[in-house]
């Protein structure tokens, strides 16, 4: 069964004073176009989750978000006062500035060098790894859930329409064998009436000559095959495709070919409006399957 692009999910969880939040988007893209944002302490695991992205969704354009909130007084910054010292010490060294040295400690702080992370992104990792990791599946589990059930609503959209296709096409099919002997009567009938005026009679051969060459310029039934072939197709691939978004694509524009020489070659007026019909419901099923994983 088809699944859509377009698709939301998310989790949180609450381990050793530290909230997490997970958040990952999906929409329709031609390949898999992740985007990931994590926090500096562990964007050493971007890698690992764009492979975990994509495993499970195939291809779209994925926003993946982490938030953490660390309650704990280990989540505070550490302030390298070595550091801090040297600053002030140079500080004090300038000349001009002894009487009215005014010190900013916010500005001090955001130096090089003063504030520290309290861990390194390897210990980061390894504390909130494992968490993130269960966080981020459940979210991305809920996400292709989603995915399903869109799927499911484009794949009922996409069937009503190929059944409009395959009715008016059964119509043309009917209607394909009576262009020809309607062709040869307004033909007969129109020889004649010019004929009569010069008392002559037309060569039977010759009428029979030119309803051939307009029944082998007419003859659609090549293209009614094809054209059923590609429904059969596309409904084959809707049902038991994996990933079938490009391949269904591929299809429609095939459907659009054999739908346009359709209408050049019936040259009748039933044809042409189920044609109408036709190309419309194509139109529609070309713009549904771009959301098609």
């Amino acid at each position: 069964m088809i699944v859509s692009m377009t698709g939301f999910g998310d989790a949180t969880a609450e381990r050793n004073g530290t909230h997490y939040s997970v958040e990952v988007r999906s929409l329709n893209n031609r390949y898999f176009k992740p985007v990931i944002k994590l926090p500096d302490n562990v964007s050493g695991l971007e890698p690992e989750l764009e492979t975990m992205l994509r495993e499970k969704l195939g291809r779209g354009s994925v926003t993946y978000i982490l938030k953490m909130r660390m309650e704990s007084a280990e989540a505070a910054y550490l302030i390298n006062t070595k550091a801090l010292e040297a600053y002030l010490r140079q500080l004090r060294e300038v000349k001009g500035l002894d009487g009215d040295l005014k010190i900013d400690l916010g500005s001090l702080l955001s130096l090089p060098g003063v504030c520290q992370e309290p861990r390194d992104e390897s210990d980061e990792i390894a504390r909130h790894g494992d968490t993130i990791r269960e966080v981020s599946a459940r979210a991305i589990a809920k996400l292709h859930g989603m995915r399903q059930r869109e799927g499911q609503l484009l794949f009922d959209d996409l069937l009503r329409h190929v059944n409009v296709i395959a009715k008016s096409l059964a119509e043309i099919q009917t209607r394909a064998p009576s262009v020809i002997d309607d062709y040869h009567k307004r033909l007969l009938q129109r020889v004649n009436q010019l004929m009569s005026k010069a008392e002559l009679r037309v060569n039977e051969g010759d009428l029979l000559r030119e309803v051939a060459v307009f029944a082998e310029r007419a003859d659609i039934s090549e293209e009614i095959q094809r054209l059923t072939s590609h429904l059969q197709a596309f409904e084959s691939a809707c049902r038991d495709g994996e990933h079938p978004g490009r391949k269904l694509d591929f299809i429609t524009q095939e459907m659009l070919r054999e739908a346009n020489t359709i209408a050049s070659k019936g040259n009748d007026a039933l044809i042409a409006r189920n044609i109408v019909e036709i190309k419309g419901a194509i139109d529609r099923l070309k713009e549904q399957v771009q959301n098609v994983e």
